[in-house]
């Protein structure tokens, strides 16, 4: 989604229930294990075999990486006309 400069919006600008919709995004195998191996190298997140043995029962992306496609995602397709610094957000994995 691009985003223009005369559509940028200041906090003042947003209104309750006011939605926004980003591009979808494919994540590929390889940049998922490049991703794990450099920032979360649990074995969940990179070998198959000892991936069978976690609660996940398989391979399972980093939830590091997950956050972090959703803030690529969120910066893209919410025009905050200063960006999202410090507006604060509650983060977990449940199982």
């Amino acid at each position: 989604m691009t985003i223009h400069s005369w559509e940028k919006l200041y906090l003042d600008d947003l209104s309750l229930g006011q939605q926004f919709e980003s591009d979808s995004l494919r994540v590929h195998r390889a940049s998922m294990l490049a991703f794990a191996q450099e920032f979360d190298p649990q074995p969940f997140h990179l070998d198959p075999e000892l991936a069978e043995l976690s609660l996940f029962r398989g391979l399972a992306a980093s939830g590091w990486n997950t956050a972090a496609l959703t803030m690529k995602l969120l910066v893209e397709s919410v025009p905050l006309a200063d960006g999202i610094i410090g507006l604060g957000i509650e983060l977990s994995w449940p199982t």
